[in-house]
């Protein structure tokens, strides 16, 4: 990522969300009030033009032929994760904490979340934009933001600092990340998830090891990478699914749950137009179940 800027790439996962909010009521799968904050002028424009459906199919296809698979894959895997995050809810956390939050605004538009502690942990340009662009009243009191570089400091340190709740069962998101990082951050972040107790949940995206090795074997995957390393935001890190399990399980975390694009996109968009692309991208749920 530049030093001077925020990410582009969570203003595109904005982007889509505020085009989903302009569908009617019985065909979007999630309402972001939100999203058009943090958008530049122009992607604003598009967003607000997208309540026209002949305008949003045309946003729609410049985004497939841009970045095949994105925009379906990025409405799903959001409304994949809500769904998750209610169930680790449901099965007991107290807490939410979202590492790498980027424009992510469950804090403010799910309603099991108000009144519940919400941590908020992202690189400091991403942050400093969200909250610039959020307006006092946006902001209600149960969500803390805190900033941090991933690849440069601990959150050890920042949760000692801060003083975090280590007691209490906690539901961890951590989307649109791991792709970006160095194998000893991620080592690092999820020995630090381990002080969490047992009942405590993670949410997290990888992407497939094979779109780094051989990005060739996916659809648009060769230009995406070309395209997000001149971005300055280089995808470095990738899971073998297979091995997916035994590695959490180093940590303390038996994986239950870990989904393709192809697979969350059928949950959530059966019967809307089908699409090639970013079936490399995944999403994994996991459980703290013991010490690691």
């Amino acid at each position: 990522m530049k030093e001077s800027a925020s990410s582009k790439t969570a203003q595109y996962m904005a982007l889509f969300r505020a085009m989903e909010t302009t569908r009617s009521e019985k065909k979007r799968v999630f309402r972001d009030k939100y999203a058009h904050l943090f958008l530049s002028p122009g992607l604003k424009v598009a967003a607000w033009l997208s309540h026209l459906r002949v305008f949003r199919k045309v946003v729609e296809n410049i985004i497939r032929k841009k970045i095949p698979g994105a925009y379906t894959s990025g409405i799903a895997r959001t409304r994949l994760i809500d769904e998750l995050l209610e169930e680790a809810v449901r099965k007991g956390a107290r807490q939410v904490m979202i590492l790498g939050a980027g424009f992510d605004t469950r804090g403010l538009r799910l309603p099991f979340l108000h009144g519940m502690p919400v941590i908020e942990i992202d690189h400091p340009n991403t942050a400093k934009y969200k909250l610039s662009r959020l307006s006092r009243q946006h902001i209600p009191r149960h969500i803390r933001y805190y900033q941090i570089d991933f690849n440069r400091q601990s959150l050890d340190q920042l949760g000692a600092q801060h003083q975090f709740d280590f007691t209490v069962p906690t539901a961890i998101i951590w989307e649109g990340v791991t792709n970006y990082l160095t194998a000893e951050a991620i080592d690092s972040t999820f020995a630090f998830l381990q002080r969490f107790p047992p009942g405590s949940h993670v949410i997290f995206t990888y992407v497939h090891q094979e779109v780094l090795d051989n990005p060739a074997t996916f659809t648009g995957a060769e230009k995406l990478l070309k395209d997000v390393a001149n971005l300055e935001e280089k995808w470095t890190f990738g899971f073998e699914p297979s091995a997916l399990a035994a590695y959490l399980q180093r940590f303390g975390f038996t994986l239950t749950k870990d989904l393709g694009a192809d697979e969350y996109r059928a949950l959530y968009l059966n019967g809307r137009e089908k699409e090639k692309g970013y079936e490399f991208y995944r999403v994994a749920f996991a459980r703290r179940t013991e010490e690691g």
